[in-house]
C-alpha cells in the first residue's frame, strides 16, 4: 500500500500548474492579467496583489490591474499608482524584493487617503525576452506573517509562466487586430471605389480610421487653393465644431506638415511650437499625429488624429502605419473624385456649348430668316398703292409673326418647359408628345402609371430630358411612324420604355453621328442618378430603350 505525501510546496506547484494551464487557456489580454493577479493572491496568501504594466519610456505605469481592493475603496483612492516610490524601485531594478515594512523603506512615498494599510511587501519583475514588461506586487498576507523565500520562488515561477502567457495574448490581439484592419482596409476600397461623393467619402474615412485607432478625433483637411487649408471631414469629439475650421497657413501643424511632406507624432502637444495654442485650446488636444495626402508628388490635404483613447494618450508607429495606408488610398480617392468633377464639368460645359450651337443654328436659320421676312412684309406695306395690297402684306406678316412666336415658344420648352415645374412629368411630357407629332407627323402615344405623387424634382427632369433625346432621334434618324412611351413607378424605382417601329439599327451608334452622342448624354444623366439604361435594337424592326431609375 502507498502513502501519498503531500507539503505545501508539492500543492503549491499543483496550483501553479494548473495555473499555467489556465493562463494559457485565455487569449485575453485584460483576462490574463487580471487572472495573474489573483493567481499570485492564491499562491502566496496575499490578501492584496497588482499587477503593474510598465510604458513605453520605461519610467511609470500604463496600467495598475488589482485585486482585494473592492470597488468603493478603489474609487475612494482615485487615480491609480504610475510608478513611484517602492513601485519605481522594482521598474528601475527588475529584480524580486521583499520587504517587512514597506512604510519604513525610506525609498517609500506613502499613499493616498482612503488606502488600506499595507506593510509587509513582495515585488517579482515579469521578464519578456529579458526586458522588463511590468511587476507583480503582493502585500499583507493573510496570517499577518512575513512573505517567504518560497513565496518569492513561487512567485518568480509564476512570472515566468505569466510571461508567455502575456505574450500569447497579446500576439492573439495584434493578429485579430490586423485582421479586424485587413476587413476594415478592404471594405474601405470597396466604398472609396463606388463613392463620388467627397463629403461622403471622407467622413467615411475619418470613421473607419477613428474606430481602428482608437482616437478621440479624427479630421481630414484638404487644400482649397494655395494658401488655405479647411477641415473637410471629421469624427469623433467635438466633431461638428471641427468641420468647416480654417487652418492658417504657415501657422498650424498641419502646415508644417504639409510642407514637409513627411509624417508626424507628437506626444505632447502643448510643448510642441509648431502647434497652434489656440487650437490646442479650442479642442483640447494632448497628443497628435499628422500624416500628408499625397498624389504623385502633388499634396492635397493632411489626415489629423488626437488622443488614443485609454490611459496612455499618445498613438505609436502601428498607428502611424494604419494612418499612413488610410492617408495613401484616401489621396487617390480625393484625387480621383477631383478628377471626375473636372471631367463631368467638362461635358457639362461641352453640352452646353453643343446646345448653345443648336439653338444659335435654329434662331439663325428660322426665327432670324423669320424676322428679316418680317422686315421685308413691312417693305411691301410701305409700298402697298391700294387697300387690296395692304390687306394681302398685312395677312402675310401676321402670320410670319405667328410662325415666329411659335418658333420662340418651342426654343423656350426646349430649353425649360413649364409645364414640368408646374403640373409634373406626365403632363409635360404630353404637351411634348403633341409638339412633336405636329411637326413631325410621328404618333407618339403616352401611357403613364406612376401615382399621384410627383417624382422629386432631378428625376423628373431626367426623364423628361431623356425623352425628348430619344424622340429627337426618332425624328432624325429611326423613320419611325410611331412612338410608345410608357412609364411604370414600383416602391423601389421608376421605368422608362420609350419604343419605336423604324429601322433600327445593327451596330451600337457612334459619337460621332448626333446619334451616339445623345446616347452618351441620357448614359450620363442615368448615372448621375445611379440608375441604369438598356438599349435593344435590331436592323428593321425598331428600337426599344429602357431607363430604370430607383427612388431611394
Amino acid at each position: 500500500m502507498m502513502l501519498r505525501v503531500t507539503t505545501p510546496y508539492v500543492d503549491h506547484l499543483r496550483q501553479l500548474v494548473d495555473a499555467g494551464i489556465a493562463l494559457n487557456s485565455d487569449l485575453t489580454l485584460d483576462g490574463v492579467l487580471q487572472r495573474i493577479v489573483e493567481t499570485a493572491a492564491t499562491l502566496t496568501g496575499a490578501r492584496y496583489a497588482a499587477l503593474g504594466v510598465i510604458d513605453r519610456t520605461r519610467t511609470g505605469l500604463e496600467r495598475f490591474i488589482t485585486t482585494g481592493v473592492d470597488d468603493a475603496t478603489r474609487e475612494q483612492i482615485g487615480e491609480l499608482p504610475r510608478g513611484r516610490g517602492i513601485l519605481g524601485v522594482l521598474i528601475s531594478e527588475a529584480r524580486p524584493l521583499r520587504l517587512h515594512d514597506l512604510t519604513a523603506d525610506p525609498r517609500a512615498v506613502g499613499f493616498p487617503p482612503n488606502h488600506p494599510p499595507m506593510r509587509g511587501f513582495l515585488g517579482v519583475p515579469i521578464m519578456m525576452r529579458a526586458v522588463p514588461y511590468g511587476n507583480l506586487y503582493l502585500c499583507e498576507k493573510g496570517d499577518g506573517s512575513d512573505f517567504t523565500e518560497a513565496d518569492e520562488d513561487i512567485t518568480r515561477l509564476l512570472a515566468a509562466q505569466s510571461a508567455v502567457a502575456i505574450e500569447n495574448a497579446r500576439l492573439y490581439e495584434e493578429q485579430a487586430r490586423w485582421l479586424r484592419q485587413l476587413e476594415s482596409l478592404n471594405e474601405l476600397g470597396a466604398e472609396l471605389a463606388s463613392e463620388l461623393n467627397l463629403d461622403v467619402l471622407l467622413g467615411t474615412v475619418a470613421r473607419r480610421l477613428r474606430d481602428l485607432v482608437g482616437a478621440r478625433i479624427v479630421g481630414v483637411a484638404l487644400l482649397v487653393g494655395d494658401r488655405d487649408m479647411r477641415i473637410q471631414a471629421a469624427d469623433g469629439d467635438r466633431a461638428d465644431e471641427l468641420r468647416g475650421v480654417k487652418l492658417s497657413y504657415g501657422h498650424s501643424k498641419s502646415w508644417r506638415v504639409l510642407e514637409r511632406r513627411h509624417s508626424e507624432l507628437v506626444d505632447d502637444m502643448a510643448s510642441d511650437p509648431e502647434v497652434d495654442g489656440d487650437a490646442v485650446a479650442r479642442f483640447g488636444g494632448r497628443t497628435g499625429l499628422w500624416v500628408p495626402l499625397i498624389v504623385q508628388d502633388r499634396p492635397l490635404g493632411v489626415l489629423v488624429l488626437h488622443d488614443k483613447l485609454g490611459a496612455d494618450p499618445r498613438f505609436d508607429q502601428g498607428d502611424l502605419r494604419l494612418a499612413q495606408t488610410f492617408a495613401d488610398r484616401t489621396a487617390v480617392a480625393v484625387d480621383l473624385s477631383a478628377r471626375v468633377a473636372r471631367d463631368a464639368l467638362r461635358r457639362v460645359v461641352a453640352a452646353q456649348e453643343l446646345e448653345r450651337r443648336r439653338l444659335a443654328r435654329e434662331l439663325h436659320d428660322e426665327t432670324g430668316q423669320a424676322l428679316a421676312s418680317i422686315l421685308l412684309g413691312l417693305h411691301a406695306v410701305e409700298e402697298a398703292k391700294g387697300g387690296a395690297e395692304l390687306r394681302v402684306a398685312t395677312a402675310m406678316l401676321r402670320q410670319l409673326a405667328v410662325t415666329t412666336l411659335q418658333d420662340v415658344r418651342r426654343l423656350a420648352v426646349e430649353l425649360r418647359p413649364k409645364a414640368l415645374d408646374d403640373f409634373g412629368l406626365v403632363a409635360a411630357l404630353e404637351r411634348l408628345a403633341s409638339g412633336f407629332s405636329e411637326q413631325t407627323g410621328i404618333a407618339v402615344d403616352i401611357s403613364a402609371r406612376i401615382g399621384d405623387t410627383r417624382l422629386v424634382p432631378e428625376i423628373e427632369t431626367a426623364l423628361y430630358r431623356i425623352v425628348q433625346e430619344a424622340l429627337t432621334n426618332v425624328a432624325k434618324h429611326a423613320q419611325a411612324s410611331r412612338v410608345s412611351v410608357v412609364l411604370n413607378r414600383s416602391a423601389r424605382s421608376v421605368v422608362a420604355v420609350i419604343e419605336d417601329d423604324g429601322r433600327g439599327f445593327s451596330s451600337r451608334p457612334e459619337p460621332s453621328d448626333g446619334h451616339g452622342l445623345g446616347l452618351i448624354g441620357m448614359q450620363e444623366r442615368v448615372g448621375l442618378l445611379s440608375g441604369r439604361i438598356q438599349i435593344e435594337s435590331t436592323e428593321g424592326s425598331g428600337t426599344t430603350l429602357v431607363v430604370e431609375v430607383p427612388l431611394q
